[in-house]
């Protein structure tokens, strides 16, 4: 028996792991395993068990229509695939995952087992991110090939399944607890904190292949003229930007379909290529910071600089729970996390405020906000959110100290108050620009608008100018030790393409 073993790659277009495993003999087995070590990891949530489950529900549906199967297991992988062993199971294919510590670790034991158990396991290559690599050399050249390469195009004729039929559904349909040595039922994992965070008319986006091609579809024919207008702005970037972002992060969509995709948008008569541009360069940027992280994961956990320890950030659990529930007293800061926990999404400019708050004006350790984030994204990534977590904190030793001022980004951004109004709804009498520093109004002009500050919205737990300038003098005090630059030598020469490679 061939198994295909999918983990973060929910999809059947462009599947190098299906492709490879329908070339051998088979018969081929199908298999995803909800992990109980995986699913009790601080950065799991219902949010993502969800998605998972709706992109299974997906997936099985397209192996119905091929007349395959797909098993859902609940278990450790070991003892999950000790059972798969006894019915046959002779070879493994997935693909390659840049994930979290904890399945690094799982996939480090699994190769010792496969090899001890004398089972063949292939990891294939589903994006741009080089295994291995310990610099950048030759990195663009490699990420191009990758992304214009044709897509891999899995042969149905050559299917030979080993459970036939239409595939088990939920409940009694599901596939053997591990084990077990004929298919039977189990249930998937039961939700810990149902409905968390969702709202009414707030809705979250659906898993699943056919969502992800919707998506990326409609992005790259209408809403693609709105992408450099909506960006940067809380409210107008959900509907203007491409939305791709959780099906890339669980596979329902792989790179180079996104990019091949945009790149013959971009050929089309009237296309706009700049906006298209614009795109493909962030397709390129999300598989640069996997690759840091790849090539570096303990940034999961420490300062990629190490020169860096001197800071004195020390987690304040108070200051911390109201930057998680969004009652910070900061409006934009509020909005953009109760906006997040409710529909797992925000804009990027807005992650990095959000960050950023934390970090400089909270002064708080970026590992005290990592996991709640990565809980609350629906597109958490690995390999994206630990990179981007220490260098908007300012953790990198390298890039420039960007301290983002939440009263002028709500200026700028959200100029009429629209998308503070819709998720701080405490502040929906205050006008701007009042609503964008509402500490600033007198208790008179407070009371005009029904608002007692502290009562019925908090006051901020720091003044905003006086932190920003704290932080800024601590971090570029920093950033000048002879530890920190000589630790940024060493950064630039592993994560940064040589300049004669950027200006291409």
């Amino acid at each position: 028996m061939v198994v295909v073993w999918l983990k973060r790659d929910l999809r059947l277009r462009d599947q190098p792991a299906v492709a490879a495993a329908l070339q051998r003999g088979g018969p081929h087995a199908f298999v995803y395993i909800w992990e109980p070590g995986l699913l009790e990891h601080p950065t799991w949530s219902d949010l993502h068990t969800e998605f998972v489950a709706q992109s299974l529900d997906d997936l099985r549906e397209g192996l119905a229509r091929q007349g395959a199967a797909l098993w859902e297991f609940v278990g450790e992988a070991e003892a999950v695939f000790a059972g798969l062993r006894t019915w046959g199971m002779v070879e493994v294919h997935s693909t390659q995952e840049t994930g979290v510590r904890w399945t690094f670790d799982r996939d480090r034991r699994m190769a010792h087992w496969f090899r001890g158990n004398g089972v063949e396991w292939t990891e294939h290559v589903g994006s741009g991110v080089r295994r291995g690599a310990r610099d950048r050399t030759d990195w663009m050249e490699h990420w191009r090939a990758h992304v214009e390469a044709p897509e891999v195009v899995p042969d149905w004729t050559r299917l030979r399944p080993a459970f036939p039929g239409p595939g088990p559904g939920p409940g009694p349909g599901l596939a053997a607890a591990a084990g077990s040595t004929d298919p039977g039922p189990c249930d998937r994992p039961t939700l810990r904190n149902p409905g968390a965070g969702a709202q009414p008319g707030a809705p979250r986006q659906p898993g699943g292949e056919r969502a992800a091609h919707a998506y990326l579809r409609t992005f790259l024919r209408t809403r693609v003229h709105r992408y450099a207008a909506s960006i940067s702005k809380p409210e107008a970037s959900r509907t203007g930007c491409s939305r791709i972002s959780p099906y890339l992060a669980w596979g329902n969509l792989s790179i180079r379909t996104a990019y091949q995709a945009s790149q013959d948008a971009a050929r089309a008569p009237g296309g706009p290529r700049r906006a298209l541009r614009a795109f493909t360069e962030r397709l390129r940027w999300r598989d640069h910071f996997i690759q840091k992280f790849e090539s570096e994961c303990r940034m999961e956990v420490h300062d990629v600089n190490r020169g860096m320890r001197a800071l004195d950030r020390v987690p304040m659990p108070d200051r911390v729970a109201a930057w998680e529930t969004g009652t910070t007293g900061v409006p934009l800061v509020d909005a953009c996390m109760r906006c997040l926990t409710a529909t797992g999404y925000i804009n990027f400019r807005m992650r990095a405020m959000l960050v950023s708050y934390l970090t400089h004006h909270l002064w708080q350790p970026w590992q005290a906000g990592a996991d709640h984030l990565a809980r609350i994204m629906l597109d958490f990534e690995p390999g994206i959110h630990y990179p981007q977590m220490q260098m908007q904190a300012g953790c990198t030793g390298l890039n420039t100290v960007r301290i983002y001022n939440p009263v002028k980004q709500a200026q700028d951004h959200d100029p009429a108050g629209d998308f503070i109004r819709k998720w701080v709804p405490e502040l929906a009498a205050v006008p701007v620009p009042a609503l964008f520093a509402p500490w600033a109004m007198t208790p008179l002009e407070a009371a005009l608008y029904g608002i007692e500050l502290g009562v019925h919205y908090p006051l901020p737990r720091v003044d905003l100018e006086t932190a920003a300038r704290q932080a800024r003098d601590r971090l570029w005090g920093e950033k000048k030790s002879p530890a920190v630059r000589a630790e940024g030598q060493r950064i630039l020469k592993r994560h940064v393409l040589p300049a004669r490679k950027r200006k291409k």
